[in-house]
């Protein structure tokens, strides 16, 4: 045996190596004592194998003081496990390894948490300790699934066309949507520079560079709070632009590649074969949000025609009241009891709601049923039932207000009574396109029109929308993927042209001189000849999350961050010594404490 650590890893061996002397290195995944045998788990990256050690064998003494995650060598001869041991969910199950030598290569002192098992532990001692963590099998398997995604994508992406180019992490400020990470320099006192939040501007100077179709695997960085599908810090996406094409040209080069990787990774879950596209204002309508997980059934409708000048006075006299209001009715299948509808109206107040009006129809009883169904009549209440396609047994419940102020409460309604009912298929990848996003929105906090999505996207109707038409009327070329309710990636056809891109800057309280200032680089560059061009950046993160089968984002993340993004395992954000301050030309004025 000449190498000094291993002749085959822990997952390489099986029957037919019966007899042949070998050497194993790896951790101690646990030491089981069967009678005076000894039997040690031994774990590498490649899997495990069952280690025995008979009393009479010199590496007895060894075994006797390992502990659990010692990293040791193990020489010994391959031979069958005795018939009924067999552990036919291990590759390496139909053998063992008789040690006749143990070498301890490094001790593990007691350790902060278990790495047999998948026992839930606090966060804080799982990120201090990722090391740990991600011996664990289920985090160990998320990060090695990751990187085959990360090469299917890769591999899809150039089979498509794509050429992958790398672009600057230093950089400047761009209004992206988050704060900047900021860098110091130290060579030009009192300026900084940004972490890019995305490769956007980068990546269209590459289409005006001539280079067609780009793709990367992007680290991106933007100061946002944590949430579930978001990490605080940084994350990666599939970045993506093309030129010389449409919205529909994006469409189909993108398309195949997630569906291939959601077709390769999923477990055999059904894929959606052609993605749907359905516009902002009628995603907000049906589902109420602009990431509908269409997994669920239900379907949101306009029934206010049936309350105007009902019986029902509070609806009635608000649509009497105010010509924007309306009543969005939530169809709930197999709802249809006072129970279920009761427990509702609960959820609703307890989200800060007056409640939630509802109708019912239950078997032996003619008619709905509710106070609702009392004071509108029989004839409103069966058109209801006949326009939400509904049955003896199900149930309707009622917003009623100015729809973008209800709108994504009647959304979280919805889910809840997808949720409550078990109408949410588990046995499928729903995805669509979101299209038909608004230019603008208004800002109520600085009483403004602000970008509301890109603001380097074309306008429909280019220049002559932004010079006729009320910007909060524009809509834009830009899109977002969706996948089970996850927003995994926004893009657009972007805007190409220079005077285009003045008015839409201005329109949004930019003048010239700050475009020239921001955005100079691309500016100038839209004037010496810009092909058309558009791309998106579906998040790598988020796909993985969904591939894994995970809540969170952190479970598919090497090394993230706490929800305060601090890195707990490396210590950092850190102090600076006042020799690096002194350096970057930097003064501190901490908060008082």
């Amino acid at each position: 045996m000449t190498h000094a650590y291993r002749s085959h890893t822990c997952g390489q061996l099986r029957i037919d190596h019966k007899g042949q002397d070998v050497r194993l290195s790896g951790w101690v995944h646990r030491v089981r004592d069967h009678g005076g045998l000894l039997f040690i788990d031994l774990r590498d990256h490649y899997g495990l194998t069952q280690i025995v050690i008979d009393p009479a064998s010199p590496a007895f003494k060894a075994a006797e003081k390992v502990r659990s995650e010692w990293v040791i060598r193990v020489d010994g001869k391959v031979q069958p496990r005795p018939a009924g041991t067999e552990n036919n969910e291990l590759p390496t199950g139909l053998i063992e390894i008789a040690a006749s030598e143990i070498t301890v290569h490094s001790e593990a002192r007691e350790l902060p948490l278990p790495v047999f098992g998948d026992t839930e532990y606090p966060e804080d001692i799982r990120l201090k300790y990722r090391f740990l963590d991600l011996r664990r099998d289920r985090i160990h398997g998320n990060i090695m699934k990751r990187g085959a995604i990360i090469d299917s994508l890769r591999r899809r992406m150039k089979e498509q066309g794509f050429f992958e180019f790398q672009t600057p992490i230093l950089t400047a400020s761009s209004p992206e949507g988050a704060r900047d990470y900021l860098v110091p320099s130290r060579v030009h006192p009192g300026k900084f520079y940004a972490l890019p939040q995305a490769p956007q501007q980068f990546k269209q100077l590459l289409m005006m560079s001539g280079f067609d179709r780009y793709f990367q695997i992007a680290p991106c960085f933007r100061d946002e709070d944590a949430r579930a599908d978001r990490s605080p810090g940084e994350f990666y996406q599939l970045d993506i632009e093309m030129s010389f094409v449409t919205q529909q040209d994006v469409f189909d080069a993108v398309e195949p590649v997630l569906r291939g990787v959601f077709e390769e990774f999923g477990g055999g879950l059904a894929v959606t074969p052609k993605f749907p596209m359905i516009a902002f204002r009628d995603s907000v309508r049906w589902y109420g949000t602009d990431k509908p997980d269409l997994r669920n059934p239900i379907k949101m409708q306009n029934v206010t025609a049936h309350f105007s000048g009902s019986g029902f006075k509070v609806f009635a006299g608000m649509i009497a009241n105010d010509p924007k209001v309306e009543v969005w009715a939530i169809p709930a299948p197999k709802g249809g009891s006072r129970a279920f509808c009761d427990r509702m109206n609960s959820w609703a107040q307890s989200q800060g709601q007056p409640g939630l009006g509802y109708v019912f129809w239950r078997d032996g009883e003619e008619g709905a049923a509710g106070p609702i169904a009392k004071n509108i009549g029989p004839e409103r209440t069966e058109a209801i039932k006949t326009q939400l396609g509904l049955a003896t047994g199900d149930a309707a419940f009622f917003v009623a207000g100015v729809p973008a102020k209800f709108y994504k409460f009647a959304g979280e309604a919805r889910t809840k009574a997808g949720d409550e009912l078990g109408l949410i298929a588990k046995d499928r990848f729903d995805f669509c396109w979101i299209v038909d996003f608004p230019m603008y929105e208004w800002n109520e906090d600085d009483k403004k029109v602000d970008f509301s999505h890109n603001p380097f996207s074309m306008p429909q109707g280019g220049l002559e929308a932004l010079e006729t038409k009320d910007p909060l009327d524009i809509l834009a070329y830009q899109y977002d993927i969706v996948c089970n309710g996850v927003e995994l990636s926004s893009g657009a056809i972007r805007n190409h042209r220079p005077d285009v891109m003045k008015k839409a800057f201005e329109i949004a309280g930019y003048p010239e001189e700050v475009l020239l200032e921001k955005f100079g680089g691309m500016y100038r560059a839209f004037q010496y000849g810009a092909p058309p061009h558009g791309g998106i950046a579906p998040g790598v993160d988020r796909i993985v999350m969904l591939l894994c089968n995970e809540p969170n984002i952190r479970e598919v993340v090497l090394f993230p961050m706490n929800q305060q993004a601090e890195d707990l395992l490396m210590g950092a954000p850190s102090e600076a010594t006042p020799k690096q301050l002194r350096e970057l030309h930097i003064r501190l004025n901490l908060p008082e404490a």
